[in-house]
C-alpha cells in the first residue's frame, strides 16, 4: 500500500527517503515541498531528482481537499469553506480576519461522538477521524484560496481533537516544525471538551499551544446532561488536568462557557463557576449560544450576560465575552456540521 506522506513526521519521512536509497538531507526538500508550499504532486518538487520523484509517485500519495464551496459574512471578515475529503467525506473549516492576524479554525474528524446538547457538529454522529494531513491541508489550502498568510490555528472545528490523539499531536509537531509553515505553538489553539488523558498528553508534548477547555457548566450534574463526557472524566479529574497542564506548560487554561438561556446562566450557577476556578491560572471565555435549529436552546439576553460576567469578575476570574462572528453564514462556535445544503455556492 502506498504511504500516506503528509500524515508522517520529520523524522518518519527521514526514515521513508533514506529507505529509498537517498541520503537524509531530501528529507527536509520533501517536507518543505508538502507542508512549506502544499504541493498537490512529486513531479512539482522540481530540486528533487527524476529517479526520486518517480518513486515517490510509485510508494506514496498526497492528499489534497476539495473546494466544494465557500460562504463569507456580510463585512468580508469571515469565510466559511466546505471541503470534500479523498474518499468524499464533507468537512467545515473556517478562515477568520483579525486585526492581529489571520485564523484558520479546523475540523479534526468528520462529525463528532461527543454528544454536546447544543452543538451541531455531533448531530449526525461520528464517521471517522481525520489524518494528520488531512488536518494540515484545511491550513495549507485555506491560505492558498484566501491568498492570506495564515498565522493563527485553532482546533475547534467539528470534532473533538483530543478524541483524534495521534493525529492531533502529529499535526501539532508538523505545523510547528521549521521547515513547514512555522507557525509558532503559542498562536495554536487546542480546543476540547474534556478528554482528561488527552489534557494530560498534551500538557507533555513539549510545545506551548493553548488549551481551551469546554466547560459549560460548573457542577457534575449539569455538566452530564450539556457535556456527556463528563459521565467518565468528571470536575474534579478535569480541574486536576488542566493544574498539571499549565504545570507542565506554564500557559493558563481557557474556560469556553456557553451561556444558555435559563439553563447555565444565573447569578448562583456563576457564583459556583468562580469557586470552581478560584485560584486556578486561567481565563474565562463567554460564548452567549449560538443557536443550533436541532437543539432547541436560545441565548440568554444581554443584561443576563453581562450580569453573569460581572459576579466572575467581582471574584477576581479574568473573563471576557466572546463577539460571534460567524453566525449569519452558522460558522460560529457549535453551528460545523458534517452535511449541509448550501446555496451560496460564489466568494
Amino acid at each position: 500500500m502506498k504511504v500516506d506522506i503528509k500524515s508522517l513526521l520529520y523524522e518518519e519521512i527521514e526514515s521513508f527517503i533514506t529507505g529509498l536509497g537517498e541520503p537524509r538531507f531530501r528529507a527536509k526538500q520533501v517536507f518543505h515541498w508538502l507542508f512549506g508550499k502544499g504541493v498537490d504532486n512529486f513531479e512539482s518538487m522540481s530540486d528533487l531528482p527524476a529517479r526520486l520523484r518517480e518513486n515517490l509517485s510509485e510508494t506514496a500519495f498526497i492528499t489534497t481537499p476539495e473546494v466544494v464551496s465557500r460562504r463569507k459574512t456580510g463585512d468580508g471578515f469571515t469565510v466559511k469553506f466546505l471541503y470534500r475529503l479523498n474518499d468524499g467525506e464533507l468537512i467545515e473549516t473556517v478562515f477568520m480576519r483579525r486585526l492581529w492576524g489571520r485564523t484558520v479554525c479546523i475540523s479534526t474528524q468528520v462529525g463528532c461522538r461527543m454528544g454536546c446538547r447544543f452543538c451541531a457538529s455531533g448531530v449526525s454522529g461520528l464517521v471517522r477521524n481525520l489524518t494528520a494531513g488531512e488536518m494540515y491541508d484545511q491550513v495549507l489550502v485555506t491560505q492558498k484560496e484566501t491568498g492570506e498568510r495564515i498565522s493563527h490555528v485553532v482546533l475547534m472545528g467539528m470534532g473533538e481533537p483530543l478524541d483524534n490523539l495521534d493525529n492531533t499531536l502529529r499535526f501539532l509537531k508538523n505545523i510547528t516544525y521549521p521547515a513547514g509553515l512555522r507557525i509558532g505553538a503559542r498562536r495554536i489553539s487546542v480546543s476540547t471538551c474534556g478528554v482528561v488523558p488527552g489534557i494530560r498528553a498534551l500538557g507533555r508534548l513539549g510545545i506551548q499551544v493553548g488549551l481551551a477547555v469546554s466547560l459549560h457548566a460548573p457542577n457534575d450534574d449539569l455538566r452530564n446532561v450539556l457535556v456527556p463526557v463528563n459521565r467518565r472524566y468528571p470536575l474534579s479529574e478535569l480541574i486536576e488536568a488542566c493544574k498539571d497542564f499549565i504545570e507542565h506548560t506554564g500557559r493558563r487554561v481557557t474556560f469556553e462557557y456557553t451561556l444558555i438561556s435559563g439553563v447555565n446562566d444565573g447569578r448562583q450557577t456563576a457564583q459556583e463557576l468562580a469557586g470552581l476556578l478560584a485560584g486556578l491560572l486561567c481565563h474565562v471565555n463567554i460564548i452567549p449560544l449560538n443557536r443550533v435549529a436541532e437543539r432547541g436552546f436560545a441565548p440568554p439576553p444581554a443584561e443576563r450576560v453581562a450580569a453573569f460576567k460581572t459576579v466572575l469578575q467581582e471574584r477576581g476570574i479574568t473573563v471576557t465575552v466572546r463577539h460571534s462572528v460567524g453566525d449569519q453564514i452558522a460558522a460560529a462556535c457549535g453551528q460545523l456540521r458534517r452535511i449541509e445544503k448550501w446555496d451560496c455556492r460564489g466568494p
